[in-house]
């Protein structure tokens, strides 16, 4: 596989079959991790046939993590999903930290843990909070599209 910034070429539109490239790299977790992770992508992949405007997702490994692209109409900025290393119980929603998506979603769910300005941190033994990681997942997919919006009023 070439990276490319960061992107292997192993790139492919998602669909609710996973990829075995993406399954392997899931794999690695452990179980609780991997349920989890796996429950997250379903929620993106969900979230975005239902979000106006996004279309088709592509999925790739970005730096080694699942990501998430909306290539077809480069309406969002990309998602990855991935362990949390320094905390094998846990694992993390990435978001690009150049952007104020993280920043939003600390107004929105202050009850939310963050890392930084970067990521939503779960734990494995919790139910996630699904609502908010709808809402937050639903706000990144359409970052770049609700920003064009706002230029033009």
């Amino acid at each position: 596989m070439r990276k490319d910034a960061g992107r292997e070429r192993t790139t492919r539109r998602a669909t609710d079959r996973i990829d075995p490239v993406i399954s392997a790299v899931l794999s690695a977790y452990s179980k609780p991790v991997q349920v989890r992770l796996l429950a997250l992508r379903r929620l993106i992949l969900e979230t975005a046939r239902e979000t106006d405007g996004v279309g088709a997702i592509e999925e790739a490994l970005k730096w080694g993590q699942p990501s998430y692209l909306t290539t077809e109409t480069g309406s969002g900025s990309t998602i990855r999903i991935d362990g949390v290393r320094s905390a094998p119980d846990q694992y993390a929603v990435y978001f690009h930290c150049q952007t104020n998506l993280v920043e939003t979603f600390r107004e929105l769910y202050p009850e939310l843990r963050y890392g930084g300005n970067r990521s939503i941190l779960l734990d494995a033994a919790d139910d996630p909070p699904e609502a908010a990681l709808r809402h937050c997942v639903a706000l990144a997919l359409t970052y770049h599209l609700n920003r064009r919006k706002r230029g033009k009023l």
